[in-house]
């Protein structure tokens, strides 16, 4: 069990490293050849150059003036300076949002430690019941709960400040959710236009024998939508043609380099072995070489166009229905359009850049089947991974390796090196076993089909904290690996559970204090100080940077991280909540968390990170709900704690406080909620009104008309693309239909003829 002694050291480790890791970012980023590193952001927006492009040899390099180096702090007031208006054009809602996570916690936290650290902490503290006791126990435990003597009247303090805690809690939930929405709702009203504001994504669009899916759709939409209807975009299968036109762009990228370099001396002609990595294999000229490698492709990629556009199964049965109008768009995503409620299913489009293509080919009768195995496969990958951290954890105990190294137990047993072990090597233990599992649950994400990027963020960042719960939280708390826990759990009556976790919960306080400060104090010093990015920017550009192209692409600015990140400060907040009133002692180290990373963070959404996609704040209610649950953990682990203590005169007084929170919550999403899942119709006819005045005369089809197209014959030469274009854009005009139920299919109106494809004259002469 680990002493104030231990913990003051581990403490020390982690400030230093976290000292040094901010020293070293303020030195490396005032250097001219790190500038893409720490800056690239503004790169990406065409308003900064690399300062390596002019000066001296020395100057490109080294920045020799030494008066930087005295204000080399200033990127704090600089991080904090910009307002938030501001910040939201320049990064984004959901940017700003996410900061604001870090300012919930700190609007939560801080009047909760003072409170808790002026009440709580003496009456724990007065008490002698631990040191007459046989317990073994350390300082930490004299502050918490632990202190308080079997049936004392001292409990009514704690049940007291459960109550204040959550009324604060819910308050200050309550208030961020409402300025949250508003926030969304004046975003989504003032913004520019955008695609995605008039498409929705049509799916499981029933098969015809006599109709492609594309005249499927045009005439079901002309039918059902005729007065808003603009036009279609298919959906294909076009991820092998994507690998081939990449493939492509890999060999076009060496063929630039090896003429760049023959430029510079036409003496000798590059040379290349054909083998792995070139490291072996047969030794050709490298332009002759790659010459005849894009040739292939390009014949591969025209063979696999034409494929595309004439095999059906390549097809897909959706489409991205594009309107006149923001109002017949909300209405088309928020209504039924059929009879049979699983076809024709219709939802907001995401915005282009927010596609995850590769997964639109996913027959949707798949999802379901998908989404079981996902289901099956993330439950055994939670409670088996448990038994490698358990035994890690074992391992990082004194017990532990007294046990399996008894050898080493004269070393462990010095002050410095048992307060190290204790105080530090847990928390660094589990935070290197928690590396690769985003990458796991990120593949998970996307075999189950998830159709866009913020989509495949969010449910990774749902299992992600599921596992963190499982086996981070309750993991620790509860010795044994996590099936020994579920057996535990089956086996025993439901009013016994918390009773479990309310016991241990005390007793693993000094451990998460520990884990605290490596993940969330030198953690978050590391991330400003982008190690990895900056190795391998650098060793990129040493060996592998061939063009300006190449230099941009190994700039890797990276993103928010919300799959990784969210789940990462929901347990804080879960960590906070429970231990707020138990042992009051962990909450400053939780504050020190949320400011430090509020800093750090801003000062990376302004010159770091570059988002890929924009949610507005989509992401929202999951945050608000993940703390709801933490708050109802926190309360029935204390009721669980107390009624072990004696305590049953004052215990029952907090079965209330579930129940209010589960209600609050409940208002909140009934209130709050539809702004983050519905567009309301007021405000979608109000901004077509605006921009009926403003633009009488917008060509929106020509603004459409290639929004939702696949990249991949975007990207490609414009020469080759532009046959197979011309057969995308006239994949919306119909031939005329066989099918005599199609009789009802309406002559375009006047307030449509301008811009949705016309009908067919046998189509039109029928009428």
């Amino acid at each position: 069990m680990a002493t104030l002694g231990d913990i003051g050291l581990a403490a020390a480790i982690n400030i230093i490293s976290a000292l040094i890791f901010l020293v070293a970012f303020a030195i490396l980023r005032l250097q001219p050849f790190n500038d893409r590193v720490y800056f690239p952001k503004w790169y990406l927006k065409g308003l900064r150059h690399s300062p390596t492009l002019s000066g001296t040899f020395v100057t490109k390099f080294v920045n020799v003036d030494w008066r930087a180096y005295i204000r080399f702090l200033n990127w704090i007031p600089d991080a904090l300076k910009m307002p938030e208006p501001e910040l939201i054009d320049h990064a984004g809602l959901d940017s700003a949002v996410y900061l604001r996570i870090y300012l919930l916690g700190l609007k939560i936290f801080v009047p909760i430690t003072l409170l808790a650290w002026a009440i709580l902490v003496p009456v724990n503290w007065t008490n002698s019941t631990l040191t007459k006791s046989d317990f073994t126990y350390s300082d930490i435990d004299k502050l918490s709960i632990s202190n308080v003597p079997l049936g004392s009247h001292r409990f009514w303090t704690h049940i007291v400040m459960a109550y204040a805690f959550t009324f604060w809690t819910c308050y200050v939930l309550q208030t961020e959710y409402a300025k949250v929405a508003a926030m969304r709702l004046q975003f989504v009203a003032s913004e520019k236009r955008r695609p995605d504001q008039y498409t929705v994504l049509v799916r499981n669009v029933p098969p015809d024998a006599d109709e492609s899916v594309s005249e499927c759709v045009e005439h079901f939409f002309l039918v059902n939508h005729q007065d808003h209807y603009l036009m279609h975009q298919g959906v294909y299968d076009a991820n092998k043609l994507a690998k081939l036109v990449k493939e492509k762009k890999s060999k076009q990228n060496w063929l630039d380099y090896y003429q760049l370099k023959y430029s510079r001396d036409q003496t000798k002609r590059p040379m290349m072995k054909t083998g792995f990595l070139g490291c072996c294999g047969a030794k050709v000229d490298a332009i002759d070489h790659q010459t005849a490698e894009i040739e292939r492709l390009s014949k591969e990629i025209a063979e696999e166009k034409q494929r595309v556009e004439k095999d059906p199964k390549s097809i897909m049965p959706a489409a991205f229905v594009s309107f006149k109008s923001r109002w017949g768009a909300a209405v088309c995503a928020q209504t039924q359009q059929s009879r049979n409620p699983t076809l024709w299913l219709t939802e907001w489009a995401p915005e282009p850049r927010d596609v995850y293509w590769n997964n639109l080919a996913i027959p949707y009768v798949s999802l379901t089947i998908r989404k079981l195995i996902i289901a099956v496969a993330f439950f055994f990958l939670t409670f088996f991974f448990m038994i490698p951290i358990a035994f890690v954890q074992t391992l990082a105990s004194i017990e532990g390796i007294r046990k399996k190294v008894p050898f080493l137990k004269v070393i462990i047993d010095i002050k410095v090196i048992k307060s190290f072990i204790q105080g530090f090597l847990p928390g660094i233990a589990l935070k290197i076993f928690l590396i690769f599992l985003p990458t796991i649950l990120m593949i998970m994400s996307k075999f189950e089909g998830w159709l866009s990027i913020s989509s495949l963020e969010r449910k990774s960042a749902s299992k992600y904290y599921i596992f963190t719960i499982v086996n981070v939280f309750l993991g620790n708390i509860i010795a044994g690996a996590a099936f020994e826990q579920l057996n535990s759990f089956l086996n025993q009556s439901a009013n016994q559970i918390p009773k479990t976790i309310g016991v241990a919960v005390p007793m693993k306080a000094s451990f998460f204090i520990t884990y605290i400060m490596v993940d969330g104090w030198a953690g978050i010093a590391g991330e400003i100080l982008r190690l990895k990015p900056l190795i391998f920017y650098h060793l990129k550009n040493f060996f592998l940077v061939k063009t300006e192209k190449d230099r941009e692409e190994a700039m890797d600015p990276g993103s928010i991280g919300f799959n990784t990140g969210e789940p990462q400060i929901q347990l804080y907040f879960l960590l906070g909540l429970v231990y707020a009133v138990v042992t009051p002692f962990l909450l400053p180290f939780i504050l020190v968390f949320f400011g430090l990373a509020y800093v750090v963070y801003r000062h990376q959404i302004i010159n770091v990170y570059n988002q890929e996609y924009e949610s507005a704040g989509a992401f929202w209610p999951d945050v608000h709900g993940r703390i709801i649950f933490a708050l109802c953990f926190s309360q029935l682990s204390l009721l669980g704690l107390l009624s072990t203590k004696h305590a049953a005169q004052s215990a029952p007084f907090l079965i209330a406080l579930p129940i209010l929170t589960i209600s609050f919550h409940l208002f909140c999403k009934g209130r709050y909620e539809p702004a983050f899942t519905r567009y309301p119709i007021q405000e979608a006819r109000m901004r077509d009104t605006l921009e009926q005045a403003r633009e009488p005369n917008l060509n929106l089809k020509g603004y459409l008309q290639n929004a939702y197209v696949h990249p991949v014959f975007k990207d490609d030469d414009e020469d080759e693309d532009e046959d197979f274009m011309m057969k995308l854009e006239t994949d919306s005009v119909l031939v005329a239909t066989k099918r005599q139920s199609r009789m009802n299919t309406p002559v375009p109106s006047k307030m449509s003829a301008g811009s949705s494809p016309s009908l067919p004259d046998a189509v039109i002469n029928e009428h």
